[in-house]
């Protein structure tokens, strides 16, 4: 059961800004192992800015105390920004992809199931059916749970992402410039006073 803003009791949500290089990603997965940080969910993927990655890593609150998560994360000289989400009012989603067993006969319990969910049917044949599914992890979960008992095939989630409401954000800001300036140094850039992302 996750809380009114969809974190599970428990479990930590951190949004990690880090600066688009290889290796980042193993190196705050080499962390956390070392700390003996339990991960939940990371997902990865590019930020409005080039350059910039940003990290949603779900963490589970008995290994660590998000303090100490964002201290470690800190350490890495890849690691630009750190934000903690756990009790902010934030939209936090998830993509599912499931493949079920399915026949003639019960292709339309399944059809209904998907309904409810409102999961989209993305791909049909004679004996499964492919269902895609988005939401928080009580909904996926659901869907998975009424789903088992016709059998699922194959299972696919993408991890968590999460983005608070209204003003706030947990981007790199212009307010920010040790960081911008960091970016703009990796990327072999130009540091312009008054347009602090923009390149040669």
């Amino acid at each position: 059961m996750t809380t009114s803003n969809g974190t599970k009791p428990g479990h930590h949500t951190v949004v990690a800004i880090v600066e688009d290089k290889p290796g980042v990603l193993q190196r705050v997965a080499g962390l956390f192992r070392r700390r003996g940080f339990n991960i939940e969910s990371l997902a990865v993927g590019p930020t409005e800015f080039e350059g910039l990655s940003r990290m949603t890593i779900i963490v589970d609150g008995a290994s660590a105390p998000v303090e100490q998560v964002e201290k470690q994360l800190y350490k890495l000289i890849d690691v630009v920004k750190v934000s903690d989400l756990t009790h902010d009012d934030a939209i936090k989603r998830e993509l599912a992809l499931l493949k079920v067993r399915c026949n003639n006969v019960n292709r339309h319990e399944l059809l209904d199931i998907a309904n409810v969910f409102r999961a989209d049917v993305i791909d049909m044949a004679t004996n499964s059916l492919m269902l895609q599914v988005v939401g928080d992890d009580d909904k996926i979960d659901g869907l998975i749970k009424m789903c088992e008992p016709y059998g699922i095939r194959e299972l696919s989630r993408t991890g968590t992402i999460a983005m608070t409401r209204g003003q706030k954000t947990t981007t790199v800001h212009e307010s920010e410039p040790e960081a911008i300036a960091r970016v703009h140094q990796s990327q072999g850039r130009r540091v312009e006073a008054d347009l602090p992302f923009s390149s040669d």
